[in-house]
Formats: structure tokens, sequence, C-alpha cells
């Protein structure tokens, strides 16, 4: 099982128990991280589920912060004692990933949604929703 997740700009391909390196994320070493943004999943059974499709999460622990080799960025012009030396080092965050698969909490849809009275009275979503349009819908003898 592995699946491709976005954080920091960027698209990784990870598997349960594989550590990547990504752009620094908030947290301490040892706090669990969930990523949200998850492009594709592939089960060992089933297709590959990508886009919208995908009901999962993925959940990972911060296994070390720290910054990158050093980049050195050079100006150099020629006749014009121009030069200038800098450097970069891009901070990173280490994460182990634990496990692919948890389902989200979603909540159910909005018309499956039935209140305790309608229960009570015995008053069906159907019948609810038919008088609902029924009140909002100008009579023909208004309109002429």
């Amino acid at each position: 099982m592995y699946a491709i997740i976005e954080t920091g700009g960027k698209q990784y391909r990870v598997s349960p128990g594989d550590e990547i390196r990504v752009e620094r994320l908030d947290g301490e070493v040892g706090d669990a991280v969930a990523f949200d943004k998850i492009v594709a999943v592939s089960s060992d059974e089933g297709p590959l589920q990508a886009g919208g499709d995908t009901a999962t999460t993925i959940s990972a622990t911060i296994a070390s912060q720290g910054r990158g080799e050093k980049i050195d960025i050079l100006k150099f012009k020629r006749r014009k004692m121009y030069r200038r030396r800098s450097g970069h080092r891009q901070a990173y965050t280490q994460v182990k990933i634990n496990s692919i698969g948890d389902e989200r909490d979603t909540a159910p849809p909005q018309a499956a949604i039935t209140t305790e009275q309608d229960l009570e009275s015995g008053i069906d979503e159907a019948e609810a929703e038919a008088d609902l349009d029924t009140d909002q819908m100008p009579s023909e003898e208004a309109q002429n």
C-alpha cells in the first residue's frame, strides 16, 4: 500500500514505515502529524484511487528537525569589481509515516438529516420536502 501526499508545494510517494524529508512543519520531535491533502492512494487489493475519491488520512510522527546542506550563491560581473557571496540552508522536517488509511470523519449529507419531531409525527422526508417546495412556489393565479 502506498499513497501520494502533497505538503510544502511538493508531492511525495509514501508507504507505512517510510521516513521522508519535507518542508519545515511546526511541532516538536515526537509530535503526531496528519496529512490530509492526499493526491492518490493505492491499496494491495484495489485500484488506484485519485482525486476526491480518497477518504483517508496519513498519520506520521516527527522524527527530527534540521537544516540542509549549505548552498553557495555567487554573483560576479567582470571588470566592474562586483562580487557578492551568500549562502542558504533550507529548513526541513524528517517525518516517519505510521499508517495509511484511517477513515476521515464525514458528516452525513444534509438531505439525510431529519429532526426528532419529524420522526415522532411520522412525516416522511419526501413529504416534508414536497411541502417546502409547494410553499415556495407562487400560484398561477398570482402570476396572471
